[in-house]
């Protein structure tokens, strides 16, 4: 009996790992030579697999995308569910942004593909799923009762954080340095909206 459980543990681990190696090879080839021009067929060929084999998994390039969005950027999720818990404290707004400098670094390669494939996206179910994650953390920086340039600040604070991955590379080529530059000024933005929204904060 035992046996028979650990080769199914075997075979779902496989599974898993083809599932995975699929999705890495999936993205370097969309990002490398953009979404629409990569075909199933070419993703098989670099994985040396067949074209069924690979529907085993997904049946559509969307569906291999989805995948790894929903994989990589299931830590926003999670943090807009804690960021909904907290008080509405700076500290929170604080650790929410810091959380969230860190999510990007660990997601890099799929928000490089998102910014260097935006027509795509807009036409995909992600551009749809990323703007939802990004309101839900919108909401969680702004005070309501903040003014229009304090909401603003908030907003900005997460741009920043996206200019740090892909608009100031050729700044700073340590991407350790860029990404606590980006931080510090993020952290401030939110903390001059805080300030705003909460006077003698």
């Amino acid at each position: 009996m035992s046996g028979t459980m650990d080769g199914t543990r075997r075979q779902q681990r496989r599974r898993g790992d083809t599932r995975q190696r699929i999705q890495d090879v999936a993205l370097e080839l969309f990002a490398e030579q953009g979404y629409e021009k990569t075909s199933l067929r070419e993703i098989a060929e670099h994985l040396d697999v067949t074209k069924a084999a690979l529907y085993y998994h997904f049946k559509t390039k969307e569906e291999i995308l989805v995948s790894i969005f929903e994989d990589l950027t299931r830590p926003i999720g999670d943090l807009i569910a804690w960021g909904r818990e907290q008080p509405h404290s700076l500290e929170t707004k604080q650790e929410i942004v810091r959380r969230y400098c860190e999510v990007l670094a660990g997601a890099a390669p799929l928000f490089r593909f998102m910014q260097e494939n935006q027509a795509a996206i807009r036409e995909l179910r992600i551009g749809e799923m990323f703007k939802h994650r990004m309101l839900g953390l919108r909401d969680i920086l702004i005070d309501p009762e903040a003014d229009l340039v304090d909401q603003v600040r908030c907003v900005s604070a997460l741009f920043t954080l996206h200019a740090g991955m892909f608009v100031l590379q050729d700044l700073e080529d340590d991407p350790a340095k860029r990404r606590a530059a980006v931080l510090e000024v993020a952290t401030d933005l939110v903390a001059q909206a805080h300030r705003g929204a909460v006077p003698g904060a």
